[in-house]
């Protein structure tokens, strides 16, 4: 029988050039695999004995002896039983409670939010505060200081931190740790990404937040297991994440994916991006939002007219939303409209890549059945009946959060990609 020690952090447990030296050949392919079985935890959550058979081609004994090296070393735990198929019911293996934690930040048009998510994906503590995205800001301080603040209130130290997540806005090309549209002046000469791990001294992942809610979708959400799925975001702008053969694909540089600078309206609107009649021009949160003020000041009845000036200055999408659920018919006919040119687009998206499923996620997501039914009504008239029959359209189930999930992932993907590459790199 095993015998649980208090939890060890990863951080003791990973291994570096130093510890390598002093193992054996042998001491060092086990490692590997447990270091493997502990990444299928953490993006798997509580598993079996013969799961982990299964995944890695080990015999019964061996996984067995792996789990409760695990559990001495106080990382695994013991997470009752688990269903039967005739016999006994089989015990669960899962992450001990606080064995590492991230720091992951989605930042907004408007607002940056900032969470500390602990190993078993339950966000410790979380804080959102209003800024404004720009091209130029001292954005590697102002998150440095906001995290020791968060970090000081949940009462984690730094130093129990693997790593930090950032997911934002903007052409961002994660491998070279850019963004390519915001925060330029402080991606001069070094990138954002270095510029955070040195501030943090910290392994730092950036990626685009379209592709930050693909992958956790893609881990944790509807698209788990699943080989050819389209995530539109739809938030304050329109993204798209793409997963392929049952990987996400990010294109040649990093940017696949930029569907809402798809021109849809010719001489339309002047968009950010520099091009006009951009489908975020006409189907996005931003156009949610100005569509609104519009008819509101062009004397339509709405329960929106109450508002104060100052709370029309800064209306959101979510306002819009909770008076459509109200019943009011002037914020529905707008989300309709907003979901017909936005169904317009996915249907072209769909004639393209032919996907089993479509998920919507996002702000303009909240708004459900006043977006779905327009979006439907929409691929109706402009997809193929025979693609369109084939794909499911669902809402995410993984709520406001699934840019901070996201961002976690991708920093973890990175640190155990790192740590797989240096043990076999030893490994004669």
């Amino acid at each position: 029988m095993t015998t649980q020690t208090m939890p060890t952090d990863l951080h003791d447990f990973f291994i570096d050039e130093k510890k390598l030296s002093k193992i054996n050949n042998v001491e060092r392919k086990k490692f590997l695999q447990k270091l493997k079985i502990i990444k299928h935890l953490f993006l798997n959550g509580e598993t079996s004995n013969a799961e982990v058979c299964q995944r890695f081609n080990v015999s019964l004994p061996t996984s067995m002896a792996l789990l409760n090296q695990l559990i001495e070393e106080g990382i695994v735990i013991k997470k009752g039983r688990g269903k039967s198929e005739g016999g006994r019911k089989p015990d669960l293996y899962g992450l001990i409670e606080n064995s590492f934690f991230v720091v992951s930040i989605h930042i907004e048009r408007f607002r940056i939010k900032l969470a500390i998510i602990d190993n078993n994906h339950t966000i410790l503590h979380e804080k959102s505060w209003p800024s404004e995205i720009s091209s130029d800001s001292n954005i590697v301080d102002l998150l440095f200081e906001w995290t020791q603040e968060l970090l000081k209130e949940a009462k984690v130290k730094l130093d129990q931190v693997m790593g930090v997540g950032i997911s934002m806005p903007g052409l961002v090309s994660a491998e070279a740790g850019k963004n390519f549209t915001y925060y330029l002046s402080e991606q001069e000469p070094e990138s954002l990404k270095l510029k955070f791990e040195k501030k943090f001294k910290k392994p730092v992942a950036i990626l685009n937040d379209a592709k930050s809610a693909c992958l956790a979708e893609f881990r944790f959400g509807t698209a788990k297991n699943k080989n050819n799925v389209l995530v539109i975001s739809m938030d304050w702008g329109i993204g798209l994440g793409i997963i392929m053969g049952g990987r996400m694909h990010s294109g040649e540089s990093g940017f696949a994916g930029e569907f809402g600078h798809i021109p849809m309206t010719e001489d339309g609107l002047l968009c950010h991006c520099g091009k006009r009649g951009c489908l975020e021009t006409e189907a996005s949160g931003l156009a949610l939002v100005r569509k609104t003020k519009e008819g509101l000041k062009a004397g339509q009845t709405s329960v929106l007219n109450n508002l104060k000036k100052e709370e029309l200055e800064k209306l959101e999408p979510e306002t819009i939303i909770d008076a459509a659920n109200r019943g009011d018919q002037f914020a529905i006919n707008v989300l309709s409209e907003i979901g017909i040119k936005l169904g317009k687009g996915i249907a072209i998206l769909i004639q393209i890549f032919n996907p089993e499923l479509v998920i919507l996620e996002g702000k303009i997501a909240e708004a459900k059945q006043f977006i779905t039914t327009p979006i439907q009504q929409s691929m109706n008239t402009y997809c193929m009946m025979q693609l369109k029959e084939r794909t499911k359209i669902e809402l995410s189930t993984l709520g406001a959060n699934s840019n901070l999930y996201g961002g976690t992932i991708a920093v973890m993907d990175d640190i155990f990609k790192d740590q797989v590459s240096l043990v076999k790199s030893h490994i004669s």
